[in-house]
């Protein structure tokens, strides 16, 4: 195996590494919150949550790329990058608090408005953080990431679980995204990741350029993460969102723990292999199957696991359905996230732009034609403009020249579909024969979680046991 394909696997076993530890902690959130809070409740928390994150968008407007792909020293770019980061979001924070009471009285939800308001106090610190990452990502130095990330994860998790347990209520999350944004930059300087302000014209105007493409790209992505809840606060209520929401943050944790991790470490090497003069096809092609690999066995785990989210509470069987349809939107969008690096690594920026455009006018469309139908049919449209952006991804990588084959892709698709077919058989016998007990029943389910996870996991080492079979081979040299 290559220098490089050392430093890659080993930067995705850290960030993968990262990414449990954080996101267990943000599923304990949800799931205390779900078992804590009414449905509106989270429905207000949510749509609070989601204007913020416009803002964090807003806020790097897609710089931190730059700290990965350029020529100059990447510390003086990172310090340029660190100065325009934290002025745009302490900019955003004070436009986010004072417009906070009209926004939320457009969206029907005006009791967010003080929700909004606080959480907004974290952009300018969350900034500092995405600076920080850039310059480690461009070392694929995941290994420090571990404890900004990690611990921040785990602090804002640990202060919200306790306020939300004492009766404080939705806005105990907010608090502990406002704690997490804190923490990471101070633990990230604490381990040597710190990044001084600093401001270099030059590296300015190489910024500016690659975020008049790219910043928009970022602005329309976060639009399509959050469209969604707004529409739904908008036309069905907080009761909905606080539904939809459920569904939608259980869906999203493979993405964030499998296609974002993989992400991450795919667009530094990516970058690199194209400074080299190397060919990106075959990285393409492996990337893709990893994520779709890892990702398929946590989607059937929501999957087949979907029925029994009355665990944390009956109120909430009306996610079910939303679930399977974002399970399957979920694994949709793992795959653009790997091609869309590549296309930007490619340096085609606005090609990168066009297809998230795209995605967001089949979003749009969907959501005004369909949405008021209902959360069902929300997450449908999701499934369905995710999907649709496939082939149309894969196109744009075959006028690069980095595609994956049409061949191995079928290939890889009828090994997921036996590995999740072999998989699932053993628990969905054991469940139709009653052994895991009613769909409230929480040692039930982890029992059947538990005995999906070994299934997968086997029926993926016999189907893919020539390409690991390979890649033992590539270690050992």
């Amino acid at each position: 195996m290559t220098e490089l394909g050392t430093k890659a696997v080993r930067g995705s076993l850290w960030l993968g590494a990262v990414n449990l530890v954080s996101k267990s902690s943000q599923m304990l959130v949800t799931l205390v919150l779900a078992a804590l809070l009414t449905e509106g409740q989270l429905g207000v928390v949510a749509l609070a949550v989601s204007l913020v994150n416009l803002g964090q968008v807003v806020q790097s407007i897609g710089v931190y790329d730059v700290i990965s792909r350029t020529e100059r020293d990447p510390r003086r770019m990172a310090g340029t990058v660190l100065t325009l980061s934290v002025g745009t979001g302490l900019v955003l924070a004070l436009a986010l608090a004072a417009a906070a009471d009209p926004i939320t009285a457009v969206l029907g939800v005006p009791d967010a408005a003080g929700l909004v308001r606080l959480a907004a106090m974290s952009l300018p610190f969350s900034a500092a953080g995405g600076v920080q990452m850039g310059l480690l990502h461009r070392r694929l130095d995941f290994r420090r990431r571990l404890v900004p990330d990690g611990g921040g994860a785990v602090l804002g998790a640990a202060l919200t679980v306790v306020l939300a347990v004492a009766g404080i209520g939705p806005v105990s999350l907010v608090i502990g995204l406002v704690c997490t944004a804190i923490a990471q930059p101070l633990l990230g300087a604490l381990v040597g990741g710190g990044v001084r302000p600093g401001w270099d014209p030059r590296a300015a105007r190489e910024v500016w350029s690659w975020a008049a493409v790219v910043g928009p790209a970022a602005v329309v992505g976060a639009l399509l993460v959050n469209l969604d809840y707004l529409t739904v606060g908008r036309l069905l209520g907080p009761d909905a969102v606080g539904v939809y929401s459920l569904a939608y943050r259980l869906a999203w944790v493979p993405y964030i723990m499998v296609a974002v991790v993989l992400g991450a470490v795919a667009f530094p090497v990516f970058t690199r292999i194209r400074r080299e003069g190397g060919q990106l096809g075959d990285a393409v092609t492996r990337f893709t199957r990893a994520v779709l690999v890892i990702a398929c066995g946590l989607y059937l785990l929501l999957i087949v696991l979907s029925g029994h989210v009355v665990v944390l509470g009956a109120r909430w069987a009306d996610a079910a359905v939303p679930l399977i349809l974002l399970a399957g939107y979920g694994l949709g969008i793992c795959v653009l996230q790997i091609w869309y690096q590549a296309v930007k690594a490619t340096g085609h920026a606005r090609r990168y732009l066009a297809l998230e455009s795209a995605h967001l006018a089949l979003l749009v469309a969907g959501l005004a034609l369909l949405a008021r139908l209902g959360i069902d049919t929300v997450a449908a449209v999701q499934l369905a403009a995710a999907w649709l952006m496939v082939p149309i991804a894969w196109r744009v990588l075959s006028s690069l020249g980095v595609a994956p084959p049409i061949p191995e892709l079928a290939r890889i698709a009828a090994q997921l579909l036996g590995a999740c077919l072999i998989g699932a058989l053993p628990a969905v016998l054991l469940a139709y024969a009653g052994l895991f007990g009613p769909a409230d029943s929480p040692v039930g389910t982890l029992g059947e979680g538990v005995v999906l996870v070994v299934g997968y996991a086997g029926a993926t080492m016999l189907v893919q046991r020539d390409e690991l079979a390979a890649l033992r081979r590539g270690r050992s040299r």
